[in-house]
C-alpha cells in the first residue's frame, strides 16, 4: 500500500462578533477547543463591550457528530494522524482568515486559545513570527515541540496569560506544577492565573487577566 498526498484549495467558515469602528480598542482572535463550534464558541464574548471590542473565531476544520441521534455537531483542529501536514493546512487557513479581514494597527491584538485551541494559538505565533499584543492560554497543553527560540521574536512588551480552572479534571496539580515550569522558561514573562470553576472559559478570569496587565 502507498500512501499518496495532493495538494488542492478548500473553503471554510469563521465567525465574527460586532463591528470594527472609530471605537474599536481590541480586536480578539479566539481559538475554540475540541468540540466546539466557532459560532457556539464566539457566545462566551458577547459580554464585551461591543463598542470596543471585535471577535474573530475560526473554525477547525475537521466536523464530527458528538451523539448517536447525528443532530449535534462538533469539530477538531488536529489529530495525532498526519499532524504536520495538519498543521500546516491550519496555519494557511488562519493566514487566509487574517487577510481577509485586513486588521487596522492602532488596536490592541489579542490572541487566545482554549483547550485544544491554545496549541493552535502557540503555534500560529511561533511559525508564523506573529506578534500579538496580549497571549491568553486557558486550559490547555503548550505544544512539546516548542521552545524559547520560538518566541525570542516577540517584543518585551507582549503579554502572556495563563488560565486553568482549580478544578479542571484535565489537570491534576503535579501536572499543573510541571507545565508551568516548562512554560516559564519558554515564556518567561508569563502569568498565570486561576479560576473556582473547571475545564472552561471564564470571561471573568479573562477581564481579570487583562486588566492586571493594563498599561
Amino acid at each position: 500500500m502507498s500512501k499518496k498526498q495532493v495538494d488542492y484549495t478548500s473553503i471554510n467558515t469563521y465567525d465574527t462578533l460586532n463591528t470594527i469602528s472609530t471605537t474599536t480598542k481590541n480586536i480578539w482572535i479566539v481559538f475554540h477547543g475540541i468540540g466546539y463550534l466557532s459560532k457556539y464558541f464566539i457566545r462566551f464574548f458577547e459580554d464585551l463591550d461591543k463598542n470596543e471590542n471585535y471577535i474573530i473565531a475560526p473554525q477547525a476544520p475537521s466536523k464530527y457528530y458528538k451523539d448517536d441521534g447525528y443532530r449535534r455537531v462538533g469539530s477538531s483542529w488536529l489529530t495525532k494522524e498526519n499532524t504536520e501536514t495538519e498543521i500546516e493546512n491550519v496555519l494557511r487557513y488562519i493566514d487566509a482568515v487574517i487577510l481577509s479581514e485586513n486588521l487596522p494597527n492602532d488596536v490592541q491584538l489579542i490572541m487566545l486559545g482554549y483547550s485544544q485551541g491554545v496549541s493552535i494559538a502557540s503555534r500560529y505565533i511561533a511559525r508564523r513570527k506573529f506578534k500579538c499584543d496580549h497571549l491568553i492560554l486557558i486550559s490547555g497543553a503548550f505544544p512539546k515541540e516548542l521552545s524559547n527560540k520560538d518566541f525570542e521574536f516577540l517584543p518585551e512588551s507582549t503579554k502572556i496569560s495563563h488560565i486553568v480552572g482549580e478544578n479542571d479534571p484535565y489537570f491534576e496539580k503535579d501536572n499543573v506544577i510541571a507545565e508551568k515550569e516548562r512554560v516559564v522558561d519558554i515564556l518567561p514573562q508569563i502569568n498565570f492565573y486561576t479560576h473556582s470553576g473547571g475545564h472552561e472559559l471564564d470571561l471573568d478570569s479573562v477581564r481579570n487577566a487583562c486588566n492586571s496587565l493594563a498599561d
